[in-house]
């Protein structure tokens, strides 16, 4: 078998294949980790009794129960990562992760990143840990840091890799392949039940399809504005037979308040009402979900949803995995800005959806027939910036 060569390195895959206390570094969201999950698979997959400890967000520890996978996981709030407002990670934890670390005795860690992060700090804790074998993508030579490491080669630009394929790659560098890259996701029929509880008491009928609207994400850049989602999915209730379910966080309330305002339908409110098992059962149910750049669009591409994104193009590596899809966005010259906050102030790349666009995407997907090739839509044509601010 050909082995895989890394820069400045020996042949990886020896110095791995008796790794079997493995430790997952993913310190970012519920859709980041997910989309690693395949990697995870392929990790777990290679040899019998291999024990794969995943260290994660508290957000990316939700999910850990659903990936067949993961064995054990460890929360960590990483100092390098952005923490929710008036949450404080102090140094002290810094060493009882380490010291945790070093207890369990781990063969190997591999740290998974996006082509804008750095491996490193997670990589010297793990050093600190005593982890004999460390992989990652680097950008500059790590030197000690890594004992194996793949040149970043990504870059914020449209022909970047998907995020899970980048992970496929990091795994694979060292002798793990997929023997399956779809993403994983085990529904538990008690969520299933709480779910059907959950819609039932909030005024919704269980036996009738339904169509999620999920106005929520985690960055004000990616948000399509709250009160077009009400009225797409006022036009999607009178056009369909489904009832509309909006969904999010509890501090999401404001953007379904303002979403509902814009309806003259019926919708159902479950925001704040579900964990995310009985969110993924409701989803997995839906004949559609809505949705912005965020977590439930992987959660969609995982149970076999279709899915509409009203997609910011701020992370182009993170589209629907594989799915029943259609990406709506808005070219702009400042697409790639990476900002939490559009940092021209006019937030065209989605502003610039017209409601009409994103209920025939919708109907579209409702109406395609089963086993029909899906394909992401490409960008709308460009508008002069000028013009973009009128």
């Amino acid at each position: 078998m050909a082995l895989t060569l890394i820069q400045g390195h020996v042949p990886a895959t020896p110095r791995w294949a008796d790794a079997r206390r493995i430790l997952a570094v993913r310190l970012d969201n519920l859709g980041d980790v997910l989309m690693t999950a395949p990697a995870l698979a392929a990790l777990k997959r290679r040899t019998a009794g291999t024990q794969l400890t995943l260290l994660t967000s508290p957000a990316g520890a939700e999910l850990a129960r659903h990936l067949d996978a993961v064995d054990e996981c460890f929360v960590y709030r990483a100092p390098w990562t952005r923490q929710p407002e008036g949450t404080e990670a102090s140094a002290a934890q810094d060493l009882r992760l380490v010291e945790r670390l070093r207890a369990h005795r781990f063969d190997a860690a591999v740290i998974f990143t996006v082509c804008t992060q750095s491996a490193l700090p997670a990589a010297l804790l793990c050093r600190l840990a005593g982890i004999p074998l460390r992989l990652a993508h680097a950008r500059e030579n790590p030197y000690a840091l890594l004992s194996d490491w793949v040149p970043e080669t990504d870059v914020c630009a449209s022909g970047m890799r998907h995020e899970v394929q980048r992970q496929l790659d990091l795994v694979r560098s060292v002798g793990y392949v997929s023997g399956d890259e779809a993403l994983p996701f085990e529904l538990d029929p008690a969520d299933t039940q709480t779910m059907r509880a959950a819609l039932a008491a909030a005024g919704g009928r269980p036996d009738r399809p339904w169509l999620v609207v999920h106005p929520g994400a985690s960055a004000a850049s990616r948000r399509y504005p709250a009160q077009r989602f009400g009225q797409a999915a006022d036009a999607l209730a009178r056009a369909t037979d489904c009832q509309i379910v909006f969904t999010g966080t509890a501090g999401e309330q404001p953007l379904v308040h303002e979403a509902g305002a814009a309806m003259s339908e019926p919708f159902v409110d479950l925001c704040g009402r579900l964990d995310l098992g009985p969110l993924a059962a409701l989803i997995g149910g839906a004949r559609a979900l809505l949705c912005n750049n965020s977590g439930p669009a992987h959660l969609a591409a995982a149970l076999g949803t279709p899915v509409v994104v009203l997609y910011a193009l701020t992370n182009p590596q993170h589209t629907p995995w594989r799915a029943k899809a259609r990406v709506l966005s808005h070219d702009v010259p400042c697409r790639h800005c990476l900002k939490s906050v559009c940092p021209q102030g006019h937030h065209d790349c989605l502003r610039r959806i017209e409601v009409h666009t994103v209920v025939d995407a919708v109907r579209e997907l409702l109406e395609r027939p089963d086993g029909e090739p899906f394909a992401a839509a490409p960008p709308l044509p460009t508008l002069p910036l000028q013009e973009a601010r009128a």
